[in-house]
């Protein structure tokens, strides 16, 4: 037996390896797949001290049985699918010590949708056109082309030497809470926006929608107030991207996820913003959902707090950043509590402020009630 290994007792619902996603392929048909919450994944690796593109186990709704076979550092980040380590329950978005032998239980999903396992090293499964994801739908990539089973025996990569082993967490002030069931989504209008009338638009921003029982890794179909076309829901196919929002002929929105196909011939209301991709990915069916329109800008503004989380904890990262980015990443000081928080109908206006070179910025949080 791989002393650097960890065997799976039991499967889980749906566990499958993931690093950030296999790019550069789209124009041969091949989706980039990856980590449905890229952030979370990316926060795990950080964590242990692992590339932010390492591979590591996405768990759905109920994780898998894990047994380590050597002494391990790892993390585990997302939602809350009840973790235990030898029957205790262990905290998330920390890195943890793992002695040889321990095992790792799940008793389902308590918050959230999906949580991430990262390892010291990483998973070592091979490389498929520049990535370890696992594409379930062609059957490729992570290991043997398919979510896990009982008795998978996954080998651990090389430990990286400079990593310091102790426990890490995220900044005191930066805790995340809860994922909870209501979401503001924070979008972009587009690229085909001018193809719904303005009546559409309208019940696009003030309407609430729910996640169906047809959400997947492809896409989250959502259910509620149709949305109108100006001239019907087809276009030419055109390239997608994760986040991309299609209205097809039946007006409900369908948001669309890692494993969506790299064309589609729906008109697109608008795209969710990166930062808010893994709000989405922490919906479960009957969720509720509100998009709120936001500028580029903001979009630039938010993307650029939650890297600062990742910055925060480790100062190497982004090497080849520009002096600009770098500075605004030093001098971030957001509280991104506001975006994280369960937000009701019935709550207040909140505002996230950031502080970027010297300037602050703030915009308002908020779900109208519909």
């Amino acid at each position: 037996m791989n002393n650097k290994s960890i065997e799976i007792l039991e499967s889980g619902m749906l566990s499958s390896i993931q690093d950030t996603g296999r790019y550069r392929y789209q124009k041969f048909g091949v989706p980039v797949s990856g980590a449905m919450d890229n952030f979370a994944l990316r926060a795990a690796n950080v964590l242990i001290g692992n590339d932010m593109n390492s591979a590591g186990i996405e768990m759905t709704v109920v994780g898998p049985s894990i047994r380590f076979n050597s002494a391990v550092l790892i993390s585990i980040t997302g939602g809350d699918l009840s973790i235990k380590l030898n029957g205790r329950a262990v905290d998330r978005w920390t890195a943890i010590n793992v002695d040889e032998g321990s095992v790792m239980t799940s008793d389902g999903v308590q918050d959230g949708m999906r949580a991430y396992l990262a390892i010291n090293g990483g998973i070592d499964v091979p490389l498929i056109m520049g990535s370890r994801s696992t594409y379930i739908p062609a059957s490729f990539g992570g290991y043997k082309g398919r979510a896990l089973k009982t008795g998978d025996l996954l080998s651990v990569g090389k430990l990286n030497p400079a990593t310091v082993h102790e426990e890490r967490r995220l900044p005191e002030d930066l805790e995340p809470v809860n994922y909870g069931h209501s979401h503001i989504i924070r979008v972009v209008l587009g690229p085909q926006n001018d193809r719904f009338t303005s009546s559409a638009i309208n019940t696009f921003l003030d309407s609430r929608y729910v996640v169906s029982n047809n959400c997947d890794r492809t896409g989250y179909r959502l259910s509620g107030p149709h949305l109108q076309h100006e001239t019907g829901p087809d276009i030419i196919s055109d390239g997608t991207q994760i986040g991309n929002i299609q209205v097809p002929a039946d007006g409900n929105p369908i948001i669309l996820m890692s494993d969506r196909g790299p064309t589609g011939g729906y008109a697109k209301i608008g795209t969710v913003i990166s930062t808010d991709i893994g709000l989405v990915a922490q919906s479960r069916p009957g969720d509720n959902i509100v998009f709120r329109q936001v500028s580029v800008k903001e979009a630039e503004l938010a993307f650029i707090q939650q890297e600062s989380v990742l910055y925060s904890m480790d100062r190497n990262l982004f090497p080849a950043a520009s002096k600009e980015i770098i500075d605004a990443l030093t001098r971030n000081s957001s509280n991104l509590s506001p975006c994280l928080s369960e937000n009701r109908a019935d709550s207040k206006p909140t505002t996230a402020t950031a502080r970027i070179k010297g300037k602050t910025y703030k915009f308002k949080i908020s779900i109208e009630s519909n």
